[in-house]
């Protein structure tokens, strides 16, 4: 074989690999949904510290719509869902603390997520205390019911979420939204939108657990939730770990949302949130979830919670929140 046949072998495998990484892009690109409906979910009253009611503001103000608009994406900011402050609440039940106010508030934002859903609209909500995930989740679960659609959830968290008011400590409810989700807890908050669970058992799977109480552990247990603490990151890795849940899930679900709490990365990164956990995801591990998310191009729906800017140091937190995001739905490093 001459030297110039060599050479010509050499480009056509070049332009081959070009080529095809060009296909993916553009296949990439049509599946996301380019029309996003921003949500701000202002909740404080799930958590014990206050602050994170204005996180929605401090993700915003990180130019969260502008780097989207840069990546080619039309968002539509719909503004925040009305929460009545802390100050005028009073608590009527320690183990569901502001529960009337939290379901009623959940309640409006299942509706306007699926609503956003109905009209074509990619769901991005940006909370707001875990507990904003009762109501997008049932949101997000009625418009896949209604089409016998099946709802899939990755749930990054330095906790379980899996208290119910049986077991919490602390009677916070962004302590049981994944419980919640699973049918477990109370009717009020379970039964919104008139059935439950709003998923299934196996088509949850919860990455960067390090904070576990006891009878949450049971309640795992018991469900056979699919749990990767950060033990198993550390023995695993992410990439490993989230290749395996997208290719599982993209096989039998049809809607998969990420449930993203900004506790699940470590303090050293993101100290402004309310339970900090030493241990967690590290920047470039949460920065290369996303990303391994965006190249699957089969997420549906996302939210962003837990900022806390009283907590946080010169925004950084709410930052990185929004380069998480980001991310998430196509930014890399050689292709804006």
């Amino acid at each position: 074989m001459t030297f110039k046949i060599q050479l010509a072998i050499i480009y056509l495998l070049i332009l081959l690999k070009y080529i095809s990484y060009i296909a993916t892009m553009i296949n990439k690109n049509k599946k996301i949904n380019k029309r996003i409906g921003l949500i701000g979910f202002p909740m404080d009253l799930g958590a014990d510290r206050r602050g994170v009611d204005m996180g929605p503001s401090a993700i915003r103000y990180s130019n969260l719509e502008e780097k989207l608009e840069k990546l080619s994406y039309k968002v539509t900011d719909f503004g925040d869902i009305d929460v009545k402050i802390l100050e005028i609440q009073k608590i009527k039940n320690s183990k569901l603390k502001y529960l009337p106010e939290i379901e009623k508030t959940s309640k409006a934002l299942a509706k306007k997520v699926e609503n956003l859903l109905v009209k074509n609209y990619f769901p991005l909500i940006i909370g707001g205390d875990h507990s904003t995930a009762i109501g997008s989740v049932a949101g997000i679960s009625n418009f896949c019911r209604k089409r016998n659609k099946t709802l899939g959830i990755v749930w990054i968290d330095a906790h379980a979420d899996m208290n119910t008011e049986d077991t919490t400590p602390s009677g916070n409810i962004h302590g049981m939204p994944l419980a919640i989700a699973l049918g477990l807890g109370n009717n009020r908050l379970v039964r919104i939108n008139g059935f439950s669970p709003k998923v299934k058992v196996e088509n949850v799977a919860l990455i960067g657990v390090r904070d576990v109480d006891f009878y949450e552990s049971i309640n795992i247990k018991k469900l056979g939730l699919n749990v990767y603490t950060m033990t198993e990151v550390d023995k695993q890795g992410i990439p490993r770990i989230i290749s395996k849940i997208l290719n599982d899930f993209k096989k039998r679900v049809d809607h998969i949302h990420i449930s993203f709490d900004m506790d699940g990365i470590d303090p050293d990164f993101a100290e402004g949130v309310g339970t900090p956990v030493p241990g967690g995801l590290t920047y470039r591990e949460s920065q290369l979830l996303m990303e391994m998310v965006a190249d699957c191009g089969c997420m549906n729906s996302l939210e962003m919670l837990e900022v806390n800017p009283i907590l946080d140091n010169k925004n950084k937190t709410a930052n990185l929140a929004t380069e998480l995001i980001v991310s998430a739905l196509g930014k890399s490093t050689l292709y804006d």
